[in-house]
């Protein structure tokens, strides 16, 4: 058997025990090297007990306004090896049929119809009644990927062996839980479920020795509703409703499982919470019992968007996104205001995409959303559910798009609101030991080799698309997922032994295939964006063929770029690097490309507008004082960065908000003084909001040169609106010219002239194309609306000559000033 570059635990492959993982205990060992499904054909527990009684009052609460040894992982796979007592309890319900006596569930392999002894979910009712169930098709071969990119062949082992781990999975999927389909419909099963008769509550916990649902209900009575166990660690209570026919929990009550585990008795949230809350004056949250009568649900009205051909991405955080306002302290804002106030400038500007930052509950706030503590629910300091659903259908109202900047690559640390530790064991949802921590992000990392934590995270992909009508994602941190090294200390060069060797999480890889398999099957027109900062090959290919299916990559190494050249004089600016670093890109694998990130906009780091121009952002951005000669080149610098960025660096554009007009000052969160492990004390901000929001009022106000900065990325996306150019089949560059400091290329039929010499303006410059016939100017950077000195007649025809230029079978003459850009358009 051939060799294989593997890591990580691997469903059905028998694998000796971690010597830094920790156990699983209270008969939640593993059988045959398996995290076995913990749904999966249960027999039923006659001992269980249903207490009823009349609910107590509850208060409602809505907010205001393993190892790290890599020698561990066998380099030879094993075979397949489904363990011998589920295939029994597989031919055993072939048998029955599924009967209440002998198994407490029974999902066919269509998954049309689930019976649960409890009562049977409002969605699957809805399936049963007659909509025609989605399916997430077939695997295919997998191999399509090798005539793509012959250099593929050569790691073929790794690759096949990826892909066969991927099919093995999805057939165990089929087999056992009715398909991915079924699969990733986990919230309907697990956490707080509601029938006609009850509630009925489970939590996977197999660590626990014992569990109790406490809350308002039931005045926090650890004795009043004990739960039951099943084989595979899930408990279970089922609350009767009340006599009167109301439930048995209050709507919008504070709601806790209390469990004795290895490490103690603890409080927690449960996994699948759907809202939480933090009350004033206390540290963690409250997970909240969220099920709103019918008449306060919100009912979306508009369909969503079609998928547009060039995405154009808005990068928003909603509690930041609070407006200046002189008459208040400055505060997290909502998402009504956002609904109200937000999407439409995001309109206005040209872009088609909102990119929400920030949206799964997180108990640090000024993590900036990336230390997830409850994944199912949306941040409560914003609104409630209803608030967010009102606002994503107010942007496809709009016509936009509404991607989630969704967290799949890691878990906060935090033990009384979050997953870690959740069942008292360091093994439940992570890698135990080292593996488990990321030692940078101080956050536990996921086991994609478990079965549960499969169940979790695909549940938790189509929950956000399901329940809220997302329109796709951005996956947060997918290099980390990727390889045991996180790509921190790592620097890739390409060679592709970087990416399929031994330092490659195959599970990571194979969870990556399942949920864009989820996402295209279920929903054809959602988008998956993969943050990868490694190039890794295939990762914008189709599953079907080999690759691991996200749309489009983001294009990190530009903004990186960007901030080098910065640093360095105009001399220095090297033509062909530019052009390099911006056509870097693999072959049929889209990409989004962006200037900077919004970790540039964070306190102590430097966005583009605050390098080029700094200081003098404060000074001297009033049109009514005399500018600066670093406010000239940086106004001018700015808009010409973003246009070659968005114009050759890719098929996808994104900008976060507030950098369209040069934001002038960086973002603070509230936060306090923080204590390093070295013991050195850094100073916080007083919790203050001061500098956690934007000042929309800059780029609006005519009397300001940001108004210029934010009028020229308007033109730009409504340039991209009209022509489409980025996702043009057609581009060339016909000139990178070191001396002149000049770069022209084509995209569609389209022209761009970029002058980046800071004193040199050219007459009569020859600029190559190929399409005979007239020119106009279509965009131009030193238009006096954009901040510009006007140095260009709109009003002249630009004629073409048979005359070849740079490789190009025909030119035009043009005057390209320094510093511009100027794009010109086929007109006849």
């Amino acid at each position: 058997m051939a060799t294989f570059a593997v890591s990580g635990a691997t469903l059905g492959v028998a694998r000796p025990a971690s010597a830094g993982g920790g156990l699983l205990r209270s008969g939640s060992e593993r059988r045959g090297g398996v995290d076995l499904p913990s749904l999966l054909l249960r027999k039923k527990d006659s001992s269980r007990a249903v207490l009823s009684r009349a609910a107590s009052p509850g208060k409602v609460l809505v907010p205001d306004g393993e190892s790290d040894d890599l020698a561990a992982t066998p380099a030879q796979p094993e075979e397949l090896q489904i363990p011998e007592d589920i295939e029994e309890q597989t031919a055993e319900v072939n048998m029955t049929g599924g009967t209440a006596e002998k198994l407490q569930y029974s999902e066919p392999t269509q998954g049309i119809v689930e019976t649960i002894t409890d009562g049977v979910t409002k969605g699957v009712k809805e399936l049963v009644v007659g909509e025609k169930p989605r399916v997430v098709p077939k695997p295919g071969d997998g191999q399509k990927i090798y005539e793509i990119d012959p250099t593929l062949k050569d790691f073929r082992s790794h690759l096949d062996y990826r892909y066969s781990e991927y099919k093995r999975i999805r057939a165990a999927i089929d087999q056992h839980e009715g398909g991915l389909e079924a699969f990733s419909r986990g919230y309907e099963k697990l956490g707080f479920t509601r029938s006609a008769e009850g509630i009925t509550y489970r939590e996977w916990a197999p660590g626990a020795h014992s569990a109790a649902l406490v809350g308002d209900f039931n005045n926090w009575n650890p004795n009043a509703d004990t739960m039951t166990r099943d084989d595979y660690g899930v408990w279970e209570i089922f609350l009767p409703n009340n006599a009167d026919g109301s439930p048995a929990i209050p709507h919008g009550s504070r709601v806790k499982i209390r469990m004795d585990t290895p490490s103690g008795v603890k409080d927690s949230i449960s996994a699948w919470i759907k809202f939480s809350v933090q009350a004033p004056g206390e540290i963690p949250f409250n997970g909240i019992y969220y099920d709103p009568p019918e008449e306060e649900k919100y009912v979306f009205q508009h369909p969503q968007p079609k998928r547009p051909e060039s995405l154009r991405i808005y990068e928003s955080h909603i509690g930041m996104s609070s407006p200046r306002d002189l008459a208040q302290e400055p505060k997290i804002n909502s998402y009504a205001n956002f609904r109200d106030e937000v999407l439409p400038r995001i309109k206005r500007l040209g872009y088609n995409a909102v990119q929400i930052m920030a949206i799964q509950e997180h108990s640090y706030y000024a993590s900036f959303g990336y230390h997830v503590t409850n994944f199912f629910a949306p941040s409560s300091r914003f609104g409630t559910p209803e608030d967010l659903k009102s606002l994503i259908d107010r942007a496809h109202e709009l016509g936009l798009l509404v991607l989630m900047d969704i967290v799949h690559s890691h878990s906060s640390n935090n033990t009384l609101d979050g997953l870690n530790g959740f069942d008292g064991t360091d093994t439940h949802y992570f890698h135990g030991g080292p593996r488990g921590h990321h030692w940078m992000w101080d956050s536990r990392l996921f086991n994609y080799g478990s079965w549960e934590v499969l169940r979790f995270l695909l549940s938790n992909a189509r929950w956000w698309l399901e329940e809220y009508k997302f329109d796709g994602f951005r996956f947060d941190g997918v290099t980390s997922m990727m390889y045991t090294h996180h790509g921190l200390q790592m620097t890739f060069t390409g060679n592709y032994g970087e990416y399929f060797g031994f330092a490659t999480d195959v599970d990571a890889v194979v969870y990556l295939m399942l949920v864009n398999d989820l996402i295209h099957g279920l929903y054809p027109d959602a988008v998956s964006i993969g943050e990868d900062v490694s190039g890794m090959p295939t990762f914008c290919i189709p599953v079907p063929d080999g690759g691991v299916g996200f749309d489009y990559r983001l294009h990190m190494a530009v903004a990186d770029k960007w901030i080098e050249l910065l640093k360095q004089s105009d001399e220095s600016w090297k033509m062909g690097d530019i052009v390099h670093t911006l056509t870097n890109r693999r072959w049929l694998e889209k990409c989004v490309t962006y200037a900077e990130s919004h970790d540039q906009a964070l306190v102590g780091d430097k966005t583009i507008a605050f390098w080029l121009m700094d200081k003098d952002m404060y000074d001297f951005m009033a049109l009514d004082r005399p500018s600066t000669p670093r406010i000239d080149r940086g106004i001018a610098l700015h808009k010409m960065i973003r246009l070659v960025t968005m114009g050759l660096g890719g098929e996808g554009y994104l900008n976060f908000m507030g950098n369209e007009f040069g934001h002038p000052e960086w973002i603070d969160f509230p936060r306090g003084p923080q204590t390093l492990p070295t013991g050195k004390v850094l100073p916080g901000n007083n919790n203050s909001y001061d500098k956690c929001r934007r000042r929309f009022d800059l780029g609006d106000a005519d009397f300001l040169r940001y108004r210029g900065m934010q009028e020229f990325d308007q033109a730009m996306q409504h340039l991209e609106e009209k022509y489409g150019f980025m996702t043009s089949e057609h581009q060339y560059v016909s000139r990178k010219h070191e001396e002149d400091k000049v770069i022209i290329f084509e995209r569609g039929d389209l022209v761009f002239v970029f002058n980046f010499h800071w004193s040199n303006s050219f007459f009569d410059y020859r600029v190559g194309c190929s399409k005979p016939g007239k020119y106009k100017v279509a965009l131009d950077s030193d238009d006096a609306l954009f901040g510009g000195f006007s140095r260009l007649d709109h009003d002249v025809d630009y004629f073409t000559t048979e005359h070849p230029h740079d490789n190009r079978p025909r030119s035009f003459l043009v005057y390209t000033p320094s510093r511009t850009a100027v794009v010109y358009a086929l007109t006849e």
